[in-house]
């Protein structure tokens, strides 16, 4: 409720150097109907005619009043802003009373205070640091909303506010010539530096003060002090910006130079971001001309809102288009002006939130007409424009008592309308949604409230955050992982291992059983058993690409899972696995040699090439993965692989010539081949039958 823009004190530095003139002429030639020379219209120095120039103090009175106009109109009776102003001593303009918190009261105290005199004698009795020490006593005495909050028994107001300093940071000597000398650096130091410890000093004596009794005002919470050295027009200032910078627990400090003309154009931008306000400029508003009322023309009016009536229309798939305008360092959002109609109920049902609303240029004839034509009784609707397609209207213009709102109508399905079904999807009807699996999760997720605080470092709700499923998918269509559970027994328990937070050795072991007996499945050319599968067997290279599918499901399935060890032994084999099968993507040797340039250090696993293929690119990517996890001493799913492989070959009888063989010789293929006693034929047997021995040995 009581945020750190409830409260803004500005203080206005009222000694003799505010007296001199910012350095930009206006001339009033066109009073006598005479053309307006560019150099004098553009220029610091006046040249010729009757030219007038506006001070420091009249540059920072009219911009600190423009910004508390812009807060009065769009926070009334909750956003306070007091003035005071700093001499030989700190003069309260007005109070934190709902009776000095308007325009009128403010502006006639302004013209009492009138510009400071250039015949004050220079002194060091004339100083910002008094309103300094007045603003921190201001921001000390409660305003109405904390002094109701105190009666009604709160024990604990919240203190925040904001304190905007405009001053310069030239020492007094310089006022002497508008050429602007050049600053006296002992001065700006003491003024700039020594004006932050000061605040800074002054802020925790005032809660010292208060702490013991609490009679004397509320405690600050803290406090926001922005520092503004404003300069004449081509006068150059060793102070340079710097952006917030925590001085203390209680105090934020930062610092702008700017030029005197553009003083306004700076606060205009910093109440943007201290109140979180955003801009609209209103285009295409037609208007009849003053001189000539039978024709029309098309202005542009910009106005200031809160930020939540752009966010509250955009969704995540829209946004509204915005631009930097000309002069300035902001974002406006731009919206096309419809065609006004009375204000009715049917307009407003679609209404998503209203903020009121204010013009940037309050005097402009734009900006008068527009507010003259909505108090009137009529409403403005706004469309985000576009150049093809239909109109999108985003926003409503109208006024209420008095005063103008934005109303955020939703671009979206209103909340009128009648609930949408769930298999109404944005691609049309989607009927496959595994509504029994989410309403599992959601029981997972359910909380409940805990009377003691648990030890730990990590709550409970942090705790089941991480233990919720990070891969989810919506729909049926777009798992293979998750459509053959009911069809294969092993996968339910498989993937409730492969989600536990604390897998131990056991189930990592259980684990790669089941990645290797799918391993052999795929390599057999068993089809995956699919529910709505016929009769017909896919072709083998259909069949490749299901089991493709499911290993990069079950890897990106474990990837966002592996939390230990076990977890990363499993990703581990089923990558090499995966490669093993030739789930992998085709690239030339050149594009393969620049990525490892990149991605490989010394300490990579080993890399098979791309041309290896069949028994020597599995059994290599096996020993690297064999290497890999040799130094945990567990049984991977390369041993166990091997280990069969191993099996299957001692079951073979080995060949004669090596077992008849004494070691350490060589075996002689056919050693009678070529004796001519044994190739002939022998007595009682038939040149057939010898022909048909030979066939068979």
């Amino acid at each position: 409720m009581f945020e750190r823009n409830q409260k803004t004190i500005f203080v206005l530095d009222h000694t003799r150097y505010f007296s001199i003139s910012s350095e930009q002429y206006i001339s009033t030639d066109y009073l006598k109907g005479k053309p307006i020379p560019e150099t004098a219209a553009g220029g610091s120095s006046a040249v010729g005619g009757t030219q007038l120039s506006k001070s420091l103090w009249t540059c920072a009175v009219e911009s600190s009043i423009e910004y508390c106009r812009i807060v009065w109109d769009l926070f009334p009776g909750r956003k306070h802003v007091r003035f005071i102003v700093s001499d030989t001593a700190a003069h309260i303009v007005n109070t934190w009373s709902s009776s000095t918190q308007n325009m009128s009261h403010v502006s006639n105290a302004m013209m009492m205070v009138s510009v400071p005199s250039r015949s004050i004698p220079q002194s060091s009795d004339y100083s910002v640091i008094h309103g300094l020490r007045a603003a921190i006593e201001a921001l000390a005495e409660p305003t109405d909303e904390q002094a109701h909050a105190a009666q009604v028994g709160c024990n604990k107001i919240p203190n925040k506010g904001r304190v905007i300093c405009i001053t310069s940071a030239r020492d007094n000597t310089s006022m002497k010539s508008k050429s602007g000398p050049a600053p006296n650096a002992r001065y700006l130091t003491l003024l700039i530096t020594g004006l932050e410890d000061i605040f800074n000093t002054v802020l925790l004596q005032q809660n010292a003060l208060v702490a013991p009794s609490g009679k004397k005002g509320l405690l600050i919470d803290h406090c926001h002090l922005v520092i503004l050295n404003i300069v004449p027009l081509g006068v150059e200032s060793l102070v340079t910006n710097r952006s917030l910078l925590d001085i203390s627990p209680l105090l934020d400090v930062e610092i702008h130079t700017v030029n005197a003309p553009d003083i306004s154009d700076k606060l205009l931008h910093l109440i943007m971001g201290h109140y979180d306000l955003a801009s609209t400029t209103v285009t295409n508003i037609p208007m009849k001309e003053e001189q000539n009322a039978n024709s029309s023309a098309n202005y542009d009016v910009e106005i200031l809102h809160d930020r939540a009536a752009h966010t509250k229309v955009c969704g995540p798939d829209f946004t509204l288009p915005t631009s930097i305008k000309s002069g300035t360092s902001y974002e406006t959002v731009t919206l096309k002006w419809c065609t006004p109609r009375g204000c009715g109920s049917s307009d407003l049902q679609p209404c998503v939130g209203q903020f009121n609303v204010t013009p940037v240029d309050v005097t402009s004839r734009p900006s008068s007409c527009l507010i003259n034509f909505l108090l009137n009784g009529r409403s403005v609707l706004l469309e985000v424009p576009r150049k093809t397609g239909t109109k999108t209207t985003s926003h409503m213009l109208s006024a209420r008592g008095g005063e103008i709102f934005v109303h955020s109508l939703s671009i979206a399905r209103s909340a009128m309308d009648e609930a949408p079904s769930i298999s109404d999807g944005p691609g049309g009807r989607v009927s496959d949604y595994r509504i029994p699996e989410m309403g599992q999760l959601m029981k997972m997720s359910r909380m409940v409230p805990l009377k003691t605080k648990p030890k730990g470092k990590l709550s409970p709700g942090e705790h089941l955050w991480r233990r919720m499923p990070r891969y989810f998918p919506r729909t049926t269509n777009v798992t293979i992982l998750f459509n053959l559970q009911r069809q294969l027994t092993w996968l339910p328990h498989f993937l409730h291992l492969l989600v536990k937070e604390d897998m131990d050795k056991q189930e990592e072991v259980r684990c790669q059983q089941q990645i290797h007996e799918l391993y052999k499945s795929a390599s057999r050319g068993d089809m995956l058993p699919f529910s709505n599968a016929n009769n017909m067997r896919p072709k083998a290279s259909k069949i490749k690409d299901q089991y493709r599918l499911f290993y990069r499901e079950l890897e990106q399935l474990i990837q966002l899972n592996a939390q230990t060890l076990h977890h990363k032994n499993l990703l581990e084999s089923l990558q090499s696995l995966r490669a093993a099968y030739g789930d992998v993507t085709n690239k030339s040797e050149a594009s393969v040699a620049h990525l490892r340039s990149y991605t490989e250090s010394p300490l990579s696993p080993e890399r098979l090439e791309p041309n290896s293929v069949g028994s020597n690119s599995s059994s290599s990517l096996l020993k690297a993965s064999k290497r890999r996890m040799s130094s945990s001493g567990q049984r991977s799913l390369l041993d166990m692989i091997s280990h069969a492989e191993r099996n299957q070959s001692s079951k073979r009888l080995d060949f004669s010539g090596r077992l008849c063989t004494p070691l350490g010789q060589t075996a002689k293929l056919y050693p009678d081949f070529g004796n001519k006693e044994k190739d002939s034929p022998a007595p009682g047997i038939m040149p057939s039958n010898l022909k048909d021995e030979s066939i068979r040995s």
